[in-house]
């Protein structure tokens, strides 16, 4: 393990909801669990909740008042449309949101591919989320830049070569020591060497892909001391899994890391704008109904007074010391 020394926690048991009754009838013990992760977010907490494509203002109050409405904690809210296609205005108004409930607020940068000229970007699994050339890498700097300047403190990021610009420009001075750098599910790490490679990159939380085993999903755990950032329900452009009943051992073996609920069977919403308003907000308004149904499964099987896997507190956004490994040239 890179970094300083975890602190010390009781490891959780494995929790696969059901197990005690199959054993009832002769179906045994699973094979061995891979190993609880010793990590922890520095308030102590295992885990934080993050609400994906919140595309603006509209969605983002749809967000609160259902999370109101169904006691859902949430830490973080992510937009995927990119700074480019939200106003300053959009993006102050989401911000005072934000800021008034303690949630961090995390805007995509752009341009990207999917939305430029270049025609492999009509290629599944082709470079959709890459800055194509020069032009578009200083776009997403200039995208960066505009955002911190109207407070934002957490960016999306989906080329490594733009995470490791923005890290050198946040080494320099030139964005603030307090910017996070997110990296995007579209440029998800699936082994242990890409996942240390993009903390040495400058990624302060990295999404991983959804369909990793739990023993993959350790595996890039014992690699680096970055925050995971795990779909328990994907999109279909990632794959669709919704894996609700995975939640307690994610969490387990992730830790620390933001459990995020996309949506199934929804339609593509990416760029936004008032023309998609009302599908938007009624997307935001089931994601966060995803997000109860999950934390419901934790509290009735796992609950944190019991393996103590506790939520981080609401309102924090620090990361453990000593993932930013590289320095500027």
């Amino acid at each position: 393990m890179n970094g300083s020394s975890p602190v010390p926690h009781p490891e959780p048991r494995a929790i696969t909801p059901g197990a005690e009754h199959l054993a009832r009838v002769g179906l045994g013990a699973a094979p061995a669990e891979p190993p609880a992760s010793p990590l922890r977010f520095p308030d102590g907490g295992a885990w934080r909740v993050e609400i994906p494509s919140v595309e603006g203002p509209a969605a983002l109050r749809a967000v609160i008042e259902t999370a109101d409405s169904l006691e859902v904690p949430v830490h973080r809210v992510s937009q995927g449309s990119g700074v480019m296609m939200l106003t300053d205005q959009e993006i102050e108004e989401m911000l005072a949101q934000t800021t008034q409930r303690g949630i961090e607020l995390c805007l995509f940068v752009g341009p990207r591919a999917a939305w430029d000229i270049g025609a492999q970007r009509f290629t599944p699994g082709a470079l959709g989320a890459r800055a194509r050339g020069r032009d578009g890498l200083a776009g997403c700097i200039a995208e960066a830049v505009r955002a911190a300047g109207l407070g934002v403190a957490s960016l999306l990021v989906a080329d490594e070569g733009v995470l490791w610009t923005l890290h050198q420009l946040r080494c320099q001075g030139m964005l603030p020591a307090t910017i996070q750098l997110k990296l995007s599910v579209q440029a998800a790490p699936a082994n242990p060497a890409s996942f240390l490679l993009l903390t040495q990159l400058g990624a302060d939380t990295i999404n991983v892909p959804s369909d990793l085993t739990l023993a993959q999903l350790s595996e890039l755990r014992a690699a680096s001391l970055a925050t995971i950032d795990f779909y328990l329900e994907a999109p279909d452009s990632i794959g669709g899994f919704v894996r609700l009943y995975d939640i307690a051992e994610v969490i387990r073996v992730a830790a620390p890391v933001y459990v995020k609920f996309g949506l199934r069977n929804a339609p593509e919403i990416y760029p936004s704008g008032r023309h998609l308003t009302d599908v938007v907000v009624g997307s935001a308004i089931e994601r966060v109904r995803r997000a109860r149904l999950g934390l419901d499964i934790l509290q009735r099987y796992a609950p944190g007074d019991v393996t103590g896997l506790t939520m981080s507190a609401l309102g924090a956004r620090g990361q453990l010391a000593g993932t930013r490994l590289v320095a500027p040239e």
